[in-house]
């Protein structure tokens, strides 16, 4: 499923096409993704400009002129991509092809197209998800606060109020481990097993360690936290800069990929050699959850 640093790749993508400008018309080739579409969807859409393309957590929040906001989910395969109907001139001259980075011819493979943007800016926003574990919904700006699939999510990783007192505040007392505290969409938002895998190795903080420790017994935070809150920025900034991570399904909006993955120093690699310098461990795989958690057990305490 995509994680944080994939969802804003895909936000900045969009962003060109479709901040500032008006959805003319609205394609739904389907009548559901995960779930079926509102009744009013449609209307409520067509003829909206999108003032802003947020992101909260991993969803991708459009507001409109009307006071609505469309919450996207992109599930575990789902993509957008920017086309245009008419292919861009060849001049040479990149100026002069086409607007925006983020544009490109449009695809015959149409199968699994089952959303269409059609912008008054020109281009055309196309939803695809072979899976359809993706959706759609559309509510009330003012309702935002009550909105379930928003009201319970944690702070945003990145945002100025994410700091390590914070992140101790979060796991003061509980039982469970540092992995799955951080998986735990209540405690930070946006975070997934590849992010965390890997902000847990550069911190040299074991996933099995008691999230509790990330706190004193007066409720301060202590030094793993702040470590790991500085290894969380770190591995997100650049896995945005890098376009996310493609293992499966994730593709940037110009139908690119990302290459994070290329700068993994524990995920998917196990069995090979620990990359901290002057270690002699190998990193390991093990199951936490269900999900598989990659790890060197000499440097990660």
């Amino acid at each position: 499923m995509p994680e944080l640093p994939e969802v804003e790749t895909v936000r900045r993508g969009l962003q060109p096409a479709m901040e500032g400008s008006r959805i003319t018309r609205l394609e739904l080739r389907r009548k559901d993704l995960r779930f079926p579409f509102q009744p009013d969807f449609s209307a409520r859409l067509q003829g909206r400009a999108i003032t802003s393309l947020g992101r909260r957590a991993k969803y991708l929040l459009a507001d409109l002129d009307s006071g609505d906001v469309l919450l996207m989910h992109l599930g575990m395969s789902g993509s957008f991509r920017v086309v245009s109907d008419a292919p861009a001139a060849v001049t040479g001259d990149e100026e002069n092809v086409m607007p925006g980075a983020f544009h490109h011819p449009r695809s015959d493979e149409r199968a699994h197209d089952h959303v269409v943007f059609h912008m008054s800016s020109g281009p055309s926003v196309i939803y695809n998800d072979p899976r359809r574990f993706g959706f759609m919904k559309i509510f009330a700006r003012s309702e935002i606060e009550n909105e379930p699939f928003l009201k319970d999510i944690g702070p945003e990783p990145l945002g100025n109020a994410f700091d390590a007192a914070m992140l101790a505040g979060a796991t003061a007392g509980k039982k469970t481990s540092l992995k799955a505290a951080l998986l735990d969409q209540r405690v930070v938002a946006g975070l997934g097993n590849i992010y965390v895998c890997e902000a847990l190795f550069r911190s040299h903080l074991s996933p099995r360690r008691l999230a509790a420790t990330l706190a004193t017994k007066k409720g301060e935070p202590t030094d793993h936290s702040k470590r790991l809150v500085i290894a969380i920025h770190e591995v997100l900034n650049q896995a945005i800069k890098a376009g996310g991570s493609s293992l499966r399904d994730h593709r940037q909006t110009d139908g690119e990929l990302g290459y994070f993955q290329h700068s993994f120093q524990v995920y998917d690699r196990e069995g090979e050699p620990c990359q901290t310098d002057g270690c002699s461990g190998i990193v390991k795989r093990f199951v936490q959850n269900g999900r598989s958690t990659f790890w060197c057990p000499r440097c990660q305490r």
